[in-house]
């Protein structure tokens, strides 16, 4: 196991992702997800979205796509790539997330402890729309075994 310094208060530089129809559709083809409201602007604007929402594990395309990939967060934390698990992820959505939004976000290191012989880091990504309010906050837990 790597020797990791206490990573608590770091973070990425902010990043920026434009939300487009066309990454919504991809993503949720990828997750065989057929419900119209993620694909069809007009069905969704008559439920009463401003156009096609975000489905709700689609803030890892932001990340991967805005700044926040795998590589980014190897070299954030300082571990080893092969030695690495996903925890856990939780969403707590503030605004809804539409096509055509530009989201900007920075993830932040909050805590870190050390459990059988493990790293355990929780991170937090802020994710902000245009006018700079919280759409979003996200916690996710990374291991290093």
């Amino acid at each position: 196991m790597s020797t990791v310094q206490n990573k608590v208060g770091t973070e990425t530089k902010p990043f920026t992702f434009t939300v487009e129809r066309g990454k919504i559709s991809e993503f949720v083809s990828a997750i065989g997800d057929s419900n119209p409201l993620y694909t069809d602007s007009e069905f969704a604007k008559e439920k009463g979205y401003r156009d096609v929402p975000i489905p709700p594990t689609f803030p890892t395309v932001i990340d991967m796509w805005g700044g926040a990939d795998f590589e980014t967060l190897i070299a954030l934390l300082e571990v080893n790539p092969l030695k690495v698990l996903h925890g856990e992820q939780s969403y707590d959505y503030k605004k809804t997330i539409c096509a055509g939004d530009v989201i900007s976000a920075v993830m932040k290191v909050v805590d870190q402890k050390e459990k059988r012989g493990m790293k355990l880091f929780t991170l937090e990504t802020i994710y902000k729309d245009d006018a700079s309010e919280t759409v979003l906050l996200a916690t996710s837990v990374v291991i290093e075994r």
